[in-house]
């Protein structure tokens, strides 16, 4: 079978719109099994949408202000949002009641620009304040506590001199490994920590970029795509970064983008732009206060302008790439939900080898011998059959055996992958062994408890 059938990304990228779901949101996040979203909501609160159903099944009503952003744990068991009301909350979908139950609240002294988990370990808690601060949150029992992460002065600079020229913080996420931080400046730096010893390892320079406002990861964490308030979208090759030593040294290095991405006729910004689970494409949400829409980028391509995608006339305000197909969600300035797909037509000819497609219907004509059953091949195919199932009963069959071969069978993905350059794949690894301590209760396998409303009718 033809490999473009078995990966869809090869086929194309979404150009229509599936549905529509009214919401009141400001913003929507796929879960990282692409059943459900999440949406942000301004008068505080967030809904959980079913993506089956097309209906909300949770509503997560604890903030007082407008929720700035939502993430979900590796599993989805949980969802953080964080609020201009100074809290961040923790939700567990696994709690049998509606709105569900607060794993956890986390209370600052500023509004909260935006909160995500750790991509293993949904206790470690990665948050930007309004006041240009990013804390590392740690609610494990043996490292409880939050840490400032503080930019290291420039050669030359006396205290004095770094804390009046310090730049605010404006975006921070973790690398899909979670063992670096990345935060952008209002400067226009990149600044990389070490996520287990909150050190400073990287500064990045990047010329004639203005405020950083938002950053998203190809899914092998090698690749980076910025969006800064000179409205134009960089991407990144990172390079390596060796972990932290006694001496705290750093590297101070200006990246250079491999590809540039702007609206050369409107001049338009950007609110938001994410990459597909490939990485192969790469969509960003435009900033016109008159249209939706949404621009894609075939980066496998050499970062080829692909299409733009037509909303209609209601604004977007932000935009994200499903984890696992050819599908984004878009939310627009009125608070409508739009989820995006890629419709294609069925093709018989791929289930058929000799099936052929026609425009039109046309008369089959049978030849005269094609249904005859030749008593010579028809021997030949019962001895063929016979002689398969001697040989597949005299194959023994190693249950023990079979699981071991798929644990290799992981270790050696994992080694494959740590020779491909993928960040934090070696399971040897002291920052991942370090994430991985304490582990939270979002395994695989949970279920969410199911809420049935009762009607007027009362059933």
């Amino acid at each position: 079978m033809n490999a473009s059938l078995l990966n869809p990304f090869t086929i194309t990228h979404p150009t229509a719109v599936q549905t529509s779901l009214v919401s009141g949101a400001s913003f929507a996040r796929f879960d990282p099994s692409g059943k459900y979203v999440a949406a942000g909501r301004s008068d505080g609160s967030a809904a959980i949408w079913d993506l089956d159903t097309r209906a909300a099944i949770r509503w997560l009503e604890g903030h007082v202000k407008s929720v700035t952003s939502v993430d979900w744990s590796r599993n989805s068991r949980y969802v953080m949002t964080s609020s201009k009301d100074w809290n961040i909350i923790i939700w567990d979908l696994a709690s049998p009641t509606d709105p569900p139950q607060r794993h956890a609240t986390i209370r600052f002294d500023a509004p909260v620009v935006s909160a995500s988990f750790h991509p293993r370990n949904s206790r470690i808690i990665l948050a930007l304040l309004g006041t240009g601060e990013a804390y590392i949150v740690d609610l494990r029992k043996d490292y409880r506590g939050r840490v400032e992460l503080c930019e290291v002065p420039e050669e030359g600079d006396d205290d004095a001199q770094a804390s009046r020229s310090r730049s605010l913080m404006t975006t921070a996420r973790f690398d899909p490994s979670g063992k670096h931080v990345f935060i952008g400046t209002s400067s226009g730096s990149v600044l990389v920590f070490n996520t287990r010893t909150k050190t400073m390892v990287a500064r990045h320079k990047i010329s004639g970029t203005g405020v950083m406002k938002g950053f998203d990861f190809a899914k092998n964490g090698r690749r980076l795509v910025t969006n800064s308030s000179d409205r134009t979208i960089r991407q990144f090759n990172l390079p390596v970064y060796l972990p932290p030593n006694a001496e705290r040294e750093y590297i101070e290095q200006e990246l250079e983008p491999t590809h540039r991405f702007n609206d050369p006729i409107n001049k338009t910004a950007w609110h938001a732009m994410s990459f597909s689970p490939d990485g192969e494409w790469l969509a960003g949400g435009a900033a016109d206060p008159a249209t939706h829409k949404i621009y894609i980028w075939d980066i496998s391509n050499d970062g080829q302008f692909a299409s733009a995608l037509d909303g209609g006339r209601e604004p977007l305000i932000d935009v994200h790439w499903h984890p696992l197909k050819s599908s984004i969600v878009s939310t627009t300035n009125q608070g409508n939900i739009l989820i995006w797909h890629c419709p294609t037509p069925e093709r018989w000819g791929a289930f058929a080898g000799g099936f052929e497609e026609v425009d039109e219907n046309v008369v089959y004509e049978e030849r005269e011998d094609e249904f005859d059953i030749v008593s010579g091949a028809w021997c030949l195919y019962e001895s063929e059959l016979a002689l398969r199932k001697k040989r597949q009963e005299d194959e023994k069959v190693d249950i023990i055996g079979g699981i071991l071969e798929d644990r290799d069978l992981g270790q050696a993905v994992h080694a494959h992958n740590g020779h491909n350059g993928l960040i934090g794949n070696c399971e040897s690894d002291e920052d991942l062994e370090w994430a991985d301590e304490e582990p939270d209760n979002d395994k695989k396998g949970w279920r969410m408890k199911i809420i049935m409303v009762d009607g007027d009718d009362g059933f």
